[in-house]
């Protein structure tokens, strides 16, 4: 890997990658967008490329000379399908004619461990997906494309399925950091999940490896959320959860949704996102190391949730002397 280009660098995994790439010393070149969300970039010694995933010509622009694309920009909100093809599906496609047509050797997509739907076996390489939500459909759809014309153009492809990847700047630990959350469901079931420094050091590693096909990654422990809930209370005392009975959830978020319809914003409270906290995904241990030869650095949430906890500590309000946090 020597030149690579970087899609989503503004969101919560790309940021991330594109820091540990600018770190090493790579000057990845980060394909942005909104250009009000840079801002995330400014400190990082990297290229910055104004562009869409649905404008071929911002995308000829922004592969010349590269030999490497991690793609992880598209709309990531459990939301339908119409509203959701057009960057997962159509966005990837548009991506990878023109990777192929600037001669890129490698293709490393940002896949995700929903398109497994639920299953009661801890899930392998090996395992089967069947996706089960829009969202799930759109990304094993635009994989298998991305896959096909690959094979095609003759560019190595690696689908990094993730797990839950957790972070300071996730949704999930945006709601603790303001004491509260709100679960729908009973939060017993147990889920894969991955630090987002070794999410980003997967994808990395995936485009320095030869590895093609499909790569599932995960920690080394699943816990159910209740057991994410209750670490995060060791160090956080303050934070709450209150659990939503899932009937009432999806009926509630039911009626989001048709609201929803009429607004431009993208819907973070769907069915398919309660369906998502719901089910059961866990995976085979070690998969890090089996999949990609490396370990992580958080192999347990035990691990990685203070370090979020330490990251999740802000240095820009000036509080008044009468808060009583």
């Amino acid at each position: 890997m020597e030149k690579v280009l970087v899609t989503g660098p503004t969101g919560f995994i790309g940021s991330e990658v594109a820091r540990q790439l600018a770190k090493s010393g790579r000057r990845p070149r980060l394909l942005v967008r909104r250009p009000l969300r840079g801002i995330v970039l400014k400190s990082l010694d990297a290229e910055i490329a104004q562009g869409d995933l649905r404008s071929r010509r911002s995308l000829d622009r922004a592969l010349v000379a590269m030999d490497t694309v991690i793609h992880l920009g598209a709309r990531a909100t459990f939301e339908r399908y119409e509203l959701l093809r057009p960057s997962i599906v159509e966005g990837s496609m548009n991506l990878m004619r023109a990777a192929a047509d600037a001669g890129v050797r490698s293709f490393i997509y940002g896949g995700s461990l929903l398109v497994y739907g639920h299953q009661d076996q801890p899930i392998t390489q090996e395992t089967p997906a069947r996706p089960r939500i829009d969202y799930s459909r759109a990304k094993l759809e635009a994989e298998q494309r991305l896959l096909k014309l690959a094979e095609e153009a003759g560019m190595r492809f690696c689908s990094v399925r993730l797990p839950h990847v957790y972070g300071a700047n996730s949704l999930l630990f945006n709601e603790i950091r303001r004491g509260r959350v709100l679960f729908p469901g009973r939060g017993d079931n147990l889920f894969a999940h991955l630090h987002v420094a070794d999410a980003a050091r997967a994808l990395i590693r995936a485009a320095e490896s030869e590895r093609t096909g499909v790569c599932v990654v995960a920690d080394n422990a699943p816990r159910t959320w209740n057991e994410l809930f209750a670490i995060t209370r060791e160090y956080y005392p303050r934070f709450r959860v209150i659990h939503v009975p899932t009937r009432l959830a999806l009926f509630t978020t039911g009626a989001l949704e048709v609201f929803s319809r009429f607004r431009r914003a993208p819907n973070l409270y769907s069915p398919d996102a309660v369906e998502s906290w719901n089910a059961r995904l866990t995976v085979e241990p070690g998969t890090l190391r089996k999949a990609l030869g490396i370990e992580p650095a958080y192999p347990s949430l035990e691990d990685g949730i203070p370090a979020v906890l330490d990251d999740c500590i802000s240095f820009m309000c000036g509080h008044s002397t009468t808060d009583r946090c």
